[in-house]
């Protein structure tokens, strides 16, 4: 068996895992990286080694990091609570929900953290202005996925560094445009549908308390400011950037930092690393060319987008679309273009990020469980779980419909 089958099997068993097991897939994946390049292909391990994303991991651990002493000392949730209370009008509660968590996703923390920070204040007001548990969820997902390919978002940058490897460069805003409005056009929809359903009842109940922001607080969003204009508009590297606004906040003593390091997610950070380090020992022995063969046998240049989003969404139902799917199919655009004797492999990329995003509703994945668990009736929170998982597995259908219809066109503008 030559080391390219050998190196595909690996990278099936990989997916595999990642869909059926609570194993974290990237340290399976660092071991395959190990045994495949050594045992089969007669690669040094400083070869191996050579796959692991330096400058991802950077960027990741310092945009966590900086975010993690943003929530340690109250300033995110402070943020949304001003936010939340901006609005008294109960119609147009969960549109801002859906802002809110755009933006918090968008500056840096990404979906999961966003929709962590945000599923218990964000759900117990909805729920106050007479939205349903449903919209509310949907609401915080969607709008947390619509910001989370924002270049400073951590989960844009692995989008980018997965599209970079396919020769993808220079695209960071209709990525996110394409992502943010297929969040938006599916959140909302579902606005429009169940606002019908479920007409608000008036905000009632005690106000939310607004505290005046510490000193501390007010540090740490000056130096957000100023990280996010130093990436924007001088072009400092973000990974860096974000450890020299930390290292500013911990000797200021704005935030503790051995809280703040143990909320980065080490577990996804080793997770997207080690599949990308699997992706590229697959480069190297020629398996990436078998993944994408296998894609292209399925696709048709007519039909390549919204096939390549049907397989990226039903795939990151049961498995983490930013640690497993960016990492593993992105690199593939070019190639899966070729493979298939046409189509744009731009528009291929765009429908990986959105086939894979939009079914991040879904109660399996981290963003869908966060919701639930806001509910506190065990009732209701079934009945959450229900109504997710439905929504979830029709976002499969959903993305590769718009992606079909949209990816095409959007990669010509």
């Amino acid at each position: 068996m030559n080391p390219a089958l050998w190196s595909l099997i690996a990278f099936i068993v990989a997916v595999a895992l990642s869909c059926t097991s609570r194993i974290n897939v990237g340290l399976i994946a660092l071991a395959l990286s190990w045994l495949l390049g050594s045992l089969v292909a007669g690669l040094r391990p400083e070869a191996v080694a050579g796959g692991f994303p330096a400058m991802l991991f950077v960027t990741l651990v310092g945009v966590t990091l900086l975010f993690a002493l943003a929530e340690q000392n109250g300033t995110l949730e402070a943020v949304a609570r001003r936010f939340l209370s901006a609005l008294r009008d109960p119609r147009f509660v969960p549109p801002l929900i859906f802002v809110l968590a755009a933006v918090l996703s968008g500056v840096g923390p990404g979906a999961v953290a966003a929709t962590a920070l945000m599923a218990p204040l964000a759900m117990a007001i909805g729920l106050r202005a007479g939205a349903s548990a449903f919209l509310v969820a949907l609401m915080i997902a969607n709008g947390a996925n619509a910001g989370n390919l924002s270049s400073l978002s951590a989960v844009g940058i692995i989008a980018r560094d997965g599209m970079a490897k396919a020769g993808l460069l220079h695209h960071e805003g209709k990525v996110f445009f394409a992502n943010f409005a297929a969040h938006l056009i599916v959140g909302g929809a579902a606005w429009l549908w169940l606002r019908r359903r479920h007409g608000p009842s008036g905000l009632d109940g005690p106000a939310v308390a607004i505290e005046r922001l510490t000193v501390s607080q007010g540090a740490t969003l000056g130096v957000l400011a100023l990280w996010i204009l130093g990436t924007l508009l001088l072009s400092l590297p973000v990974g860096f950037a974000a450890f020299v606004a930390a290292s500013a906040l911990i000797l200021g003593g704005a935030a503790d930092e051995r809280a703040a390091l143990r909320s980065i997610p080490w577990a996804v950070i080793v997770m997207v690393t080690g599949m990308t380090t699997l992706v590229s020992v697959l480069e190297k022995t020629g398996g990436m060319a078998l993944v994408t063969a296998l894609l292209a046998a399925l696709a048709t240049p007519a039909t390549v987008n919204g096939m390549v989003a049907f397989v990226t969404g039903a795939i990151s139902t049961w498995s983490s679309t930013s640690g497993v799917v960016m990492p593993a199919f992105l690199p593939t655009s070019s190639a899966l273009a070729a493979q298939v004797g046409g189509g744009d492999p731009f528009a291929i990329a765009l429908s990986i990020n959105v086939g894979s995003s939009l079914v991040d509703v879904s109660p399996l994945s981290t963003i869908g469980a966060l919701c639930v668990a806001a509910v506190s009736d065990p009732e209701a929170a079934r009945d959450l779980f229900r109504k997710l998982m439905i929504w979830g597995l029709s976002m499969i259908v959903v993305g590769a419909l718009l992606s079909q219809l949209a990816a095409g066109p959007l990669a010509r503008m």
